[in-house]
C-alpha cells in the first residue's frame, strides 16, 4: 500500500550529524564554522498540487495528495513541519561564471528532512521557493510558476533519459504572486508563484567544500569529506590514507560520464557555476538550461551568459573540468598533494573521451570512433550540422530510421526533416559524400540493420523536453491548465519509444518560438 508523506519516518541525519549556525532568527548574515542554518519555510495562502511524477512517487511507494486541504500539500508547500524534521539551508560558496563569489547557501531552498526507501536508501527532500533564509541576500526566496514547472519537467525528463539528475516529485502553486524583472531591464512584474519538491540522496555540491577551505575550517572540511565518503562513496576504504585522492578520481568519473550524456542528448545546463555541481555527479539545479534545437556548439541558453558563453553547449566538458580543479584546490589541505588533485583531473580527461567517444560510436550505430577514419566522419558531419540549421534530436533520430547500409543516396530521406529551411545543392551534395563515407563505414561492421537500428533508438531519443514545449505548458499552467503539463510529462517518460499519436511533440521548433522568451533564451530570474 502507498503511503503518505505525512507518514514516512522523518529524519535529520544531516542536521543531527554537524554543527548549525546558533542564530535562529531568520535573516540574511554571513555565519561562520558551520554547515546550516535551521530555517522554516514561509507558509503560503493557497496552495495547489499542479503536478505530481506518478512514476517516482510509485518508485517511493508514495500516495498522491488527492483532496485540496490536504496535509500533504501542506508539506510540499512548506506550510507543514513534521515530527523528525529539522529544516535547513545549507550554507556553501563557489566559483560564479568564473569569479570567487564567497558565501552562497541555499537562498531559496530548504531541505525539509530525510526518510529511508526499500530501493533508494536516504532521500532528501528539499523545497525550492519556500521563502527567504540566512542566504537570500537581497531577494525574497520564493520561485515564479516558469521556473518551477520547468525544473520539475526536466528533472523527470533527464531521469528517463537516463542521465544521473536530481529527482522532482511534485509542483505546488502558492496561491500568491512573485514579483520578477525577467529581463532585468528594468520592468519587474507579478508571476504566479509555485514551488517544486525536488529529491536527491543529497544536495551537497563543490562549494560546500569551497567555503570551507576559503574560510580555513579544515576540521569541518574534514568532517564533511568523511560524511560524504563512508554515506555516498561505499567503495571507497576511509582507512586508507590516500582515500581523499580517490574520492576526487571518482567525482571526476561521474561528473565525466554524467557530461558526455549531457552532450549525447543536446542538454545545456545554462549555469555551471561550482555551487551548482552536485558532489555525486547528478544534474542540480535546473535554472537557464536549454535543449539543443538548431546544432551550434556555441550555444548558450542564459542570457546572463551571452557576452561570454562560458557556459556554451560545446563548452561543458571543459567547465566541468574547471570546476574539478576548484574542488581539488578545496580538498588539499586533505589530500596535501598538488600532482594528486592533476592525477584527478587527469582522469576527468580519461574517462570523458572514453564515454563521449562510446556516446558518438552509439548516436552512428558504429562499434567505435577511435580511428581517423571515425574521427573525420564526426567532425565532417558535425561541419554539415552547423552548415544549415539542423535539429540535433531530429537528425539522430532520423539517421536511426535509416536502416540500409547500402543506400547512401536515400540519407535526405530520413534526416530531412531535422533540417529548418531547404538545403542548397552544395550542401545536399555534401550530406551524400558524408553518407556515401557513412554506409562504408556501417558495412564493416557484423550488427544487422535491424540490429543497429534498434541499438541506435535506445541512445537518440525522440522526445526531449524542447524549450517552446516547456513554454506551452507554463503557459498553459498560467491559466490554470495543467493538461499540456501532463501530457509532455507522460510522453517524457518513455523518450526512446515512437508513442504513436504523439509526433507533434518531436517536431522541429516553430518559427514563433524563434526568438520568444522562455523557448529561445531565459534569464536567470525565477
Amino acid at each position: 500500500m502507498p503511503t503518505r508523506l505525512t507518514e514516512l519516518d522523518w529524519q535529520s541525519v544531516f542536521v543531527d550529524r554537524f554543527p548549525g549556525d546558533p542564530e535562529r532568527r531568520n535573516f540574511v548574515r554571513r555565519v561562520s564554522n558551520v554547515l546550516y542554518s535551521e530555517t522554516v519555510p514561509t507558509p503560503v495562502r493557497a496552495p495547489k498540487l499542479i503536478g505530481w511524477a506518478d512514476r517516482f512517487a510509485a518508485e517511493l511507494g508514495i500516495e498522491r495528495p488527492m483532496e485540496e486541504g490536504n496535509a500533504d500539500v501542506d508539506l510540499l508547500a512548506g506550510n507543514r513541519v513534521l515530527p523528525g524534521m529539522r529544516p535547513y539551508a545549507a550554507r556553501y560558496g563557489g566559483h560564479q561564471f568564473g569569479q570567487w563569489a564567497g558565501q552562497l547557501g541555499d537562498g531559496r531552498a530548504i531541505t525539509l528532512g530525510e526518510a529511508v526507501f526499500p530501493n533508494h536508501g536516504r532521500l532528501e527532500f528539499q523545497l525550492k521557493g519556500p521563502g527567504r533564509t540566512p542566504y537570500s541576500r537581497h531577494a525574497d526566496g520564493r520561485a515564479v510558476l516558469r521556473s518551477s514547472l520547468r525544473e520539475f519537467l526536466c528533472s523527470e525528463a533527464m531521469h528517463f533519459l537516463g542521465i544521473p539528475t536530481t529527482r522532482a516529485l511534485s509542483l505546488v502553486a502558492t496561491g500568491e504572486p512573485v514579483v520578477r524583472d525577467m529581463f532585468y531591464d528594468g520592468h519587474p512584474a507579478p508571476e504566479p508563484g509555485a514551488i517544486v519538491c525536488r529529491v536527491a540522496p543529497s544536495f551537497v555540491r563543490f562549494g560546500n567544500f569551497e567555503i570551507l577551505t576559503a574560510a580555513g575550517e579544515h576540521d569541518l572540511l574534514k568532517q564533511l569529506a568523511d560524511f560524504v565518503i563512508a554515506d555516498y562513496f561505499t567503495d571507497l576504504d576511509p582507512r586508507d590514507p590516500n582515500v581523499y585522492g580517490q574520492w576526487l578520481d571518482e567525482i571526476a568519473r561521474r561528473t565525466a560520464v554524467m557530461v558526455a550524456h549531457w552532450q549525447r542528448v543536446g542538454f545545456v545546463h545554462g549555469v555551471m557555476n561550482t555551487d551548482n555541481m552536485s558532489i555525486l555527479g547528478l544534474t542540480i539545479d535546473y535554472g537557464p538550461y536549454g535543449w539543443l534545437e538548431p546544432f551550434d556548439p556555441g550555444w548558450t541558453p542564459n542570457t546572463t551568459d551571452a557576452g561570454m558563453r562560458r557556459y556554451r553547449f560545446g563548452g561543458q566538458p571543459a567547465v566541468a573540468m574547471w570546476n574539478l580543479g576548484r574542488l581539488g584546490a578545496a580538498l588539499m589541505p586533505l589530500i596535501d598533494d598538488e600532482e594528486r588533485v592533476y592525477r584527478s583531473l587527469n582522469a576527468y580527461q580519461q574517462a570523458f573521451a572514453d564515454e563521449y567517444g562510446r556516446v558518438l560510436a552509439g548516436k552512428l550505430g558504429v562499434s567505435d570512433v577511435d580511428s581517423d577514419e571515425g574521427q573525420e566522419l564526426v567532425e565532417s558531419m558535425q561541419e554539415l550540422l552547423q552548415a544549415a540549421e539542423t535539429d540535433y534530436t531530429i537528425f539522430f533520430r532520423g539517421l536511426s530510421n535509416w536502416a540500409s547500409k547500402g543506400e547512401p543516396g536515400r540519407l535526405l530521406e530520413h534526416v530531412s526533416p531535422a533540417f529548418y529551411a531547404e538545403l542548397p545543392d552544395e550542401l545536399r551534395g555534401r550530406w551524400l559524400a558524408w553518407g556515401e563515407r557513412y554506409v562504408h563505414r556501417l558495412s564493416r561492421e557484423a550488427a544487422t540493420d535491424a540490429e543497429r537500428t534498434a541499438a541506435m533508438k535506445r541512445v537518440n531519443p525522440k522526445y526531449v523536453p524542447r524549450n517552446y514545449l516547456a513554454q506551452l505548458a507554463i503557459d498553459a499552467a498560467e491559466k490554470g491548465d495543467t493538461s499540456v503539463l501532463e501530457r509532455l510529462m507522460c510522453v517524457l517518460e518513455r523518450p526512446y519509444d515512437e508513442q504513436p499519436g504523439e509526433e507533434d511533440l518531436a517536431a522541429r521548433r516553430p518559427e514563433w518560438a524563434r526568438s520568444r522568451a522562455g523557448c529561445s533564451a531565459l534569464s536567470c530570474s525565477s
